[in-house]
This record gives C-alpha cells, structure tokens and sequence, in this order.
C-alpha cells in the first residue's frame, strides 16, 4: 500500500500472534507515534488469536490526527518454513549441516500462503523463492 499524504507515521512490527503487549517493542515504537497502545495491543490480537505461535509483520499507518489503521501481512517464510518442517531454529552452516526436511507439496502450500506478499507473477516463482529460504536456512526441499 502507497503511503497516503494524510499518513504522518509508519511503523512496522513483527508480533507474534495474540500475544502483543504494551512492553517493548510495540509500547515505544507506538508510544513516539502517539497513538493508543492498549488499544492496537487489542485489536491486533483479536485479529490473530487464531494462529498460535506464528510471528506476523503489521504495518501500522498513522495519520496526523493521531487515529490509525494496521495491515497485517502474512508470516515471514521462515516461520512457516520451521512450522512445517518441525523445528524450533535454522541451521548455524546452512551448506554443510541440514538440519530438516521438506516436500515440494509443502514448498507449495508456503508459496500459496505468502503468495500476495511476495513480487511472483506466478507460483512456481513463489516455489522457487521459498525453496532458495530453505536452503538458506538448511532445510532440504525433497520432490
């Protein structure tokens, strides 16, 4: 989304789900906006008590009368990388020790997942960019 001219401030957070509270990060990076902390903490876990665990990138939108509007995006392919292949972290020496594995059929639904977050004009674009993050992380992508 282009950033209107009535925006005054943008932050951008990565929350885990229906656990955001006023503490740190959220509390000064909401506080030096100027809007109500207690309120976005609110309405954002409202919006995401229904995905436990997951960590999801909001964009928080400002205008100069101090009311705001948020925009959660999907989850870092990372995250959804972990979730599916069960791991709790990525490899320290992603090309020498693998640390997972996944299949082409979960590449595929992580790419249908972050589809409209990424810049792919089509899946297998999306596929091949969730597999290049596996590997990175060392996570095997088996056919």
């Amino acid at each position: 989304m282009a950033k209107p001219k009535d925006i005054e401030h943008l932050v951008k957070l990565q929350l885990p789900a229906g656990k955001a509270t006023p503490a740190p990060p959220v509390g000064p990076a909401l506080g030096q906006a100027g809007i109500n902390i207690g309120e976005f903490c609110k309405a954002f876990n409202d919006k995401t008590k229904d995905s436990p665990g997951m960590i999801f990138p909001v964009v928080i939108y400002v205008k100069k009368n101090k009311s705001y509007t948020f925009e959660i995006k999907t989850p870092p392919a990372a995250v959804l990388i972990k979730k599916e292949a069960g791991l709790a972290k990525g490899s320290g020496v992603p090309h020498m020790e693998k640390v997972g594995k996944i299949t082409k059929a979960q590449v595929k639904k992580i790419a249908e997942i972050k589809m409209k977050d990424l810049n792919a004009y089509n899946i297998e674009a999306a596929m091949r960019m969730i597999e290049g993050t596996a590997r990175n992380m060392g996570v095997l992508v088996e056919n």
